[in-house]
């Protein structure tokens, strides 16, 4: 009897999905605390540990379902798309906070960065003008979406290249 290959982007779905909710989550924790104002890092962090960990156990999974065979490039398009939908989930969570749930929230990390740019007595005024540029750049609404989406993509393309070469197996080496 032979089993039907799963479908990748099907397949990928919900990982992608469940990743995105990991982050929202994260995200709500980190903001209800006070911790995102207060520039603690750390939680973001557990964020980095279990994007490779979702990505390296669903394509775990999906081999399992697959008869135990799973190329390389059915790898890399699970780890793609897991990436790609859980950056999309966020920048969607991203969107509705930032102008219904607390629009005054991007002024208020703003100001933040720029506090703490001008506690380092190494950076002139000008010096903080110059990188609030960018830091303005990178959370305007598109450019910040887009950044995040492209960087997720990458990264889930890194670690599902990692996952495929170790799990690879094709029909043909047995």
């Amino acid at each position: 009897m032979e089993t039907q290959k799963p479908a990748a982007g099907k397949f990928s779905m919900n990982y992608g999905i469940i990743l995105g909710v990991i982050m929202i989550l994260i995200s709500v924790v980190t903001y209800v605390t006070g911790m995102t104002l207060e520039g603690v890092q750390w939680p973001q962090y557990l964020y980095y540990i279990i994007f490779p960990v979702v990505i390296f156990y669903a394509i775990s999974q999906y081999k399992k379902q697959n008869a135990n065979l799973l190329s390389l490039g059915d790898a890399i398009k699970i780890g793609v798309i897991i990436a790609a939908i859980s950056a999309i989930v966020y920048v969607i969570y991203g969107f509705i906070f930032n102008y219904i749930i607390d629009p005054e929230f991007m002024g208020q990390m703003k100001d933040v960065v720029r506090d703490k740019m001008l506690e380092n007595p190494n950076m002139t005024p000008e010096m903080v003008d110059q990188q609030m540029v960018w830091v303005e750049k990178f959370m305007s609404p598109v450019f910040g979406s887009a950044f995040w989406i492209g960087g997720s993509m990458f990264f889930g393309l890194l670690w599902s290249l990692i996952a495929g070469l170790v799990m690879k197996k094709d029909d043909n080496h047995g």
